[in-house]
């Protein structure tokens, strides 16, 4: 079982930076790939970025490629996602998710965080 709580998001201008953070509860953080999903008003869950446990292998949806980078630091069970040249359309409620490496399925959420990019 993990616990997933995101914090970091907030209300920016296009071109402005954040870093979104996702703090981890639970003893086997090194056993889990993370990853983030975003959902704007009226649309699906989409997905972000995804890290593998280890950290060593990242992935990206194309739109938010060169611009978002995810991390993750173990010893401190939490997860980053660095968002560069926002845009309006990155405006959307974002969530941290968690999955064991025997499934592509991400089993754990967290609550979620806004995240506002205005024009």
């Amino acid at each position: 079982q993990v616990q997933l709580v995101e914090s970091g998001g907030g209300l920016v201008q296009a071109g402005d930076s954040l870093r979104l953070s996702c703090a981890a509860s639970g003893r086997t953080f090194t056993s889990y790939a993370m990853g983030w999903f975003r959902q704007a008003p009226g649309k699906e869950r989409e997905f972000v970025a995804a890290i593998s446990w280890s950290g060593g292998n990242t992935n990206y949806a194309d739109s938010v490629k060169g611009r978002f980078t995810i991390s993750r630091d173990n010893a401190k069970k939490t997860v980053y996602l660095q968002m560069n040249s926002l845009k309006p359309e990155d405006t959307a409620v974002y969530y941290c998710a968690a999955r064991s490496a025997l499934t592509p399925m991400y089993h754990y959420w967290g609550q979620g965080t806004q995240v506002t990019v205005s024009s």
